[in-house]
Formats: structure tokens, C-alpha cells, sequence
């Protein structure tokens, strides 16, 4: 009898293990199958992350036109004497102007506002320019000394004479260049307000390339 209950127990013993190796590769076999299935159907998501610059936006800003960088305010002190027989007759007058430098954005040339490398936002701005021709306040220039009688043709030409030292002393270089480092300042601050982080202002110089021809 005690023979017949260790072949019981043997043979007991050995379909349990084959049982529980059974269970084992089953679920071994269903955890494979399922993560071949996931591989199978899984789902990339791609996040685009280039900008781009959408035709409202460009013509939003171009829409802004004239666009002020700097403002020089100048006065200059013009005088001009008239030699005759009796008595010479002088005129001096004081002008008052106000020259401003910018871009005028309705200048632009077409892709003026285009995106490089899908990262960087490139603005080619026109040349800065004086804004206004008519700068002189002829409201606030005023006669400081004036003899004698003087035609609208005299005081016309001592206007020209002031308009050109105007010209000369505030539309230099140095003023060019401020007013060209205001603009890069200004319109990056704009562009990164909109979300764009990549920017570079740049400047049209075929116009001065060509005067210098």
C-alpha cells in the first residue's frame, strides 16, 4: 500500500508541475502576444514644430506704413544782408524744424518678412529714410532781426538756405545708424511678442550701393 501511495504522489506531483508549466508559458505567451499587438498598432505622434509667417500677419504689420525710428528736433539761425546806395537792410531769421527718421513699410519688397531653416524669422526692411520733407515749422520760425523791405522770394530762399543746413546737420551717418539699431530693437520686440524667438532684422542697401556708383 505505501508503494501505491508514492506512485500516486509521484505521479500527482508530476502533472501539477506540468500543469503550472503549462500556466507559466500561457501567460508568458499572452503578455508577448499583447505587447506584439500594442507594437503593432501604436501611434507616433509627431509634433511639428516649424513657425511660419501667414500672409494677415505680414500684411497687418506692413500695414503700420511709415514707421518713426528717430526724431531730431534742430534749429538753425539763418541770416542774409542786402548792400545799397542809401543803407544796407538785413534779415535774420530763426527756423524751427524737426526731422524724422524711419521706414516707410509700403516700400517693402515682396518676402520682406520670410522664414529661414523653419526656425529663424528674417525682416529685410527698406533703407531708413526721412519721413516727412516738409520738417520746418514755419509756425514757430520767427524773424530775429529785419530791416528795410523784404519780398516772399528773399524769405523763400533763406528758407532753402535753412532747410539744407538742416539737412546737413541731422541726416548723417551717425543718426542713420541709431535710427537703424532702434528699428532692429523695436520690430524684434514686435516679432517675439507674436511667438517667433528666432529673429533677425536685416536692411536693403542696393540703394546706397548704387548712389556710391
Amino acid at each position: 500500500m505505501t508503494n501505491n501511495i508514492q506512485k500516486f504522489i509521484r505521479s500527482t506531483t508530476g502533472t501539477f508541475w506540468l500543469q503550472v508549466f503549462g500556466v507559466v508559458l500561457l501567460i508568458g505567451g499572452g503578455i508577448w502576444f499583447v505587447k506584439w499587438l500594442n507594437d503593432a498598432n501604436s501611434i507616433s505622434v509627431n509634433v511639428d514644430r516649424r513657425i511660419d509667417i501667414t500672409p494677415q500677419q505680414i500684411q497687418s504689420i506692413q500695414n503700420i506704413g511709415q514707421w518713426e525710428f528717430l526724431a531730431i528736433n534742430d534749429e538753425e539761425l539763418v541770416d542774409t544782408v542786402q548792400h545799397r546806395f542809401l543803407a544796407d537792410k538785413e534779415l535774420v531769421r530763426i527756423y524751427y524744424g524737426t526731422l524724422r527718421l524711419g521706414v516707410d513699410l509700403h516700400k517693402a519688397k515682396p518676402k520682406w518678412l520670410r522664414i529661414e531653416n523653419d526656425s529663424v524669422v528674417v525682416a529685410t526692411l527698406p533703407n531708413i529714410e526721412l519721413l516727412d520733407r516738409n520738417f520746418i515749422d514755419e509756425a514757430r520760425s520767427q524773424s530775429f532781426f529785419e530791416s528795410g523791405n523784404w519780398s516772399p522770394e528773399d524769405r523763400e530762399r533763406l528758407y532753402n538756405v535753412a532747410y539744407k543746413k538742416m539737412l546737413k546737420r541731422c541726416l548723417t551717418k551717425e543718426n542713420i545708424a541709431t535710427a537703424e539699431s532702434n528699428a532692429r530693437e523695436q520690430i524684434e520686440k514686435m516679432l517675439r511678442a507674436m511667438g517667433y524667438k528666432n529673429v533677425r532684422i536685416e536692411f536693403e542697401k542696393e540703394t546706397n550701393s548704387k548712389k556710391k556708383d
